[in-house]
């Protein structure tokens, strides 16, 4: 360990060395971005300019056009080329940015004194490991630490330039700019059993309902089990046929592991059939998140970890079973590390994850992320660039759910724009508002569902826990094709409400729902429940994995990106809820309707429905 952190120190003075040598632009340095701190975040002082920091440089992609196009071919139904995904290299080959941008791009670097570069496998990423000092010289500007409300320290500044030669064939290039957070979509996290009865009283079945349903028998409003969710969404009975040549896979940011001890608990108690997949799903760490085949560390306790990923895992296994699941544990965060000898681990979560994963030749079918922020804390450059490699992935094949939020339109008293006017408006959530993806919210209750909605309550510590399933229009995206009925149907419905706090024409969310309140789960060893969009996702991503593994089993491609399917075709298999609203940002928030709403999409899953739709047999 101490000659790797000689060498390290060695690699971060060499670095430094370089920052006498003068940049020999070929062209006067622009800025190329601005973005504001958002208000959560306090400017503190300049950032330690020896400490070494993991810089990504998104170079401008070559046929990301055709890519587009090849996806929206592929992912409509009624075309002739749907479900004819790319492979990998086929991928790599259309982003493969032009011989110019890397040469143009290498030359800057090189006479700037930078070495040795990495290239990911479509060359339009490039990593370098430098001083904060050296990219303050390369960039024309100046990091600051940037202190959270909740603590976390990172550094960050918010412009930065290139010369203006290269503003053509470079898109993004981070950290610099970006202030979010990957904050995990639970809105409860763990309470034992004998705590949340007094926080259902509100949760019933439908008034009037005297013979007892198959629903009303298995659910319970207090502990919702696996065996509901079977029974609700009617895979109760279905039995895998295709699990050689399916997957399922979900995402873990902010040092976040699935515990195996407690998987297993959870299955012997729910899904006893199940209960090996405790033990073999695969788990991968990427950019030095952690791993844990145990039980929690001393260290996780006292952080207080794995609520989230243990609850995506349980939420997974308990409906999908016996699909192989993957987990992927991602680094890259707050808070400040100080130690000058290693790379500071606040890179990009999102966009290191989904680089790695496209360089991998073979992914699930299903990915699954339960987290999210509000939109205006991404810059721009960064949330389109994101946003397209999602589209990357889906050109695959592979469909991406990402949880809408729970806190409806923005939070409580948090709903003020990053412009620097601090305007009034609901706060659309990101990655929810791509769209590449498909968003999940939240519902609660049964027979009728309805969106999921807890009444806030002022804390000790001033935080408000308003839980409200998310809902929003992107200010970044616009409308899709897709939505060019659905959307414009819904803002019209509800006139001239809200008027001027959100924006019709951008792209809605979230796309489809499913039960979100209350989830059965373990964590050290302890039975108890948990709730929010980051519970109905993975639910979703587990269900449409038996769409796949039917689909699979009729010698059907599998979904892919689901959108144009779902808006055109789908949505006819889903429950549409017509109960509730969106709450947050101090007021009733939209309205849940017939048809498609920004609350809960077109509903919650049919499975056979689904199945039938896609083209694909149950057999039963």
């Amino acid at each position: 360990m101490q000659m790797l952190a000689s060498a390290l120190l060695a690699a971060a003075m060499a670095a430094h060395a370089v920052v006498a040598s003068p940049i020999q632009a070929r062209s006067p340095y622009a800025v190329k971005e601005t973005h504001f701190a958002p208000r959560e975040w306090t400017k503190l002082d300049r950032a330690n300019g020896r400490k070494l920091v993991q810089l990504q440089i998104g170079l401008k992609q070559g046929n990301m056009d055709g890519l587009l196009e090849h996806l929206s071919e592929v992912s409509d139904p009624d075309h002739a080329r749907y479900g004819a995904h790319l492979s990998a290299d086929e991928v790599d080959d259309m982003v493969r940015p032009a011989k110019e941008t890397c040469d143009q791009v290498e030359d800057w670097l090189r006479e700037a004194g930078v070495g040795d570069v990495s290239y990911n496998t479509a060359k339009d990423w490039i990593t370098v490991h430098l001083p904060i000092d050296f990219v303050e010289k390369l960039l024309d500007t100046e990091y600051h630490n940037y202190k959270h409300e909740d603590g976390s320290i990172v550094s960050r500044t918010t412009h930065w330039s290139l010369p203006r030669h290269l503003h053509e064939h470079i898109d993004v290039i981070q950290p610099t700019t970006s202030f979010f957070r990957g904050a995990a979509n639970a809105a409860t996290y763990v309470k034992t059993l004998d705590k949340v009865h007094d926080e259902v009283a509100s949760l019933s079945f439908a008034n009037g309902q005297y013979e007892p349903s198959d629903v009303s028998k298995v659910c319970n409003v207090s502990s919702v089990t696996p065996e509901c969710f079977q029974t609700l969404y009617k895979t109760k009975g279905y039995k895998t046929r295709a699990s050689d040549k399916n997957s399922v896979g979900f995402t873990n940011y902010l040092e976040e592991v699935p515990i195996r001890p407690d998987t297993e608990l959870f299955l012997k108690k729910y899904r006893p059939e199940a209960v090996s997949s405790a033990k073999t799903f695969k788990t991968y760490s990427i950019n030095g998140g952690p791993l844990n085949d145990g039980p929690l560390t001393p260290q996780e306790l006292e952080d207080d970890k794995s609520h989230e990923a243990n609850l995506d895992v349980q939420a997974i296994a308990g409906i999908s079973w016996k699909t192989p699941i993957v987990s992927y544990s991602t680094g890259g965060r707050p808070p400040f590390i100080p130690d000058l000898t290693v790379v500071e681990n606040d890179s990009e979560p999102y966009l290191v994850w989904v680089n790695w994963l496209l360089q991998q030749r073979s992914i699930p079918k299903i990915i699954s992320t339960s987290y999210g922020e509000p939109e205006q804390t991404v810059p721009r450059s960064y949330a389109e660039r994101v946003c397209k490699q999602f589209a990357a992935v889906g050109a695959r094949g592979t469909t991406m759910f990402f949880s809408s939020g729970d806190r409806g339109l923005g939070g409580t008293d948090k709903c003020y724009t990053n412009d620097g006017k601090n305007t009034y408006k609901f706060l659309p959530a990101f990655p929810a508002s791509c769209p590449y993806v498909t968003t999940v919210g939240a519902t609660k209750n049964f027979e009728p569902e309805e969106s999921a909605y807890r009444a806030g309550r002022n804390l000790s510590d001033g935080y408000h826990d308003l839980y409200s399933s998310g809902s929003g229009f992107s200010d970044y995206f616009k409308q899709p094709t897709w939505q060019k009925d659905a959307v414009p149907h819904y803002v019209k419905s509800i006139g001239d409400l809200y008027k001027g706090l959100y924006n019709p024409r951008g792209r809605g969310y979230p796309d489809l729902a499913a039960q979100g309140l209350y989830f059965a789960y373990f964590w050290n060893g302890t039975e108890g429940t948990i709730s929010g969009t980051s519970a109905s996702t993975p639910l979703t991503a587990g269900i449409f994995a038996l769409v796949n593994d039917a689909l699979i089993a009729s010698g059907k491609p599998t979904l892919g990106y689901l959108n144009p399917w779902l808006y055109k075709k789908g949505y006819k298999g889903l429950t549409d809820i017509t109960i509730g609203f969106s709450y947050g940002c101090n007021v009733q928030g939209f309205p849940v309707t017939k048809g498609w709403d920004p609350i809960t999409g077109f509903g919650t899953p049919i499975f056979p429905e689904l199945v039938k739709l896609a083209g694909g047999h149950i057999g039963y």
